[in-house]
């Protein structure tokens, strides 16, 4: 299980990173500064959690079960949170249609808020 976490996150980084790079040079030229700023904001938050699954991973006073919890909300969280973002931020590059994905922000929010939620709960819950 840690190698997967452990995989998903370096994936979820490396990406945040190339996306990071894509919108400060290539997409600086055609978005407007508030998609741009949108845009920069799904970065930031797959990033943040690309950190936070290497704590997970690495950390061993998780048990395997609350890994797998943390691992799928988290990932859940960032496909639905941060890839609707990207793809509302550069809606005006596609010219589709794109009502249906603004739902799923705040559902992808909420897995990340869980994932975050499971991981304090479970250290309140835990025993000095």
């Amino acid at each position: 299980m840690d190698k997967k976490i452990l995989s998903a996150a370096g994936f979820l980084g490396m990406t945040a990173i190339v996306l990071g790079a894509f919108g400060a040079h290539a997409l600086k030229k055609v978005l407007d500064v508030e998609a741009l700023a949108t845009f920069e904001t799904g970065v930031k938050y797959q990033m943040y959690h690309a950190l936070f699954l290497l704590f997970v991973a690495v950390n061993g006073a998780l048990s395997h079960k609350m890994k797998q919890w943390i691992y799928r909300l988290t990932l859940l969280g960032v496909l639905l949170f941060s890839g609707s973002i990207y793809l509302l931020a550069t809606k005006s590059l596609s010219g589709m249609e794109l009502k249906f994905v603004g739902p799923l922000t705040p559902i992808g929010g909420f897995c990340l808020i869980s994932a975050w939620g499971v991981l304090m709960v479970h250290f309140l819950k835990k025993k000095a």
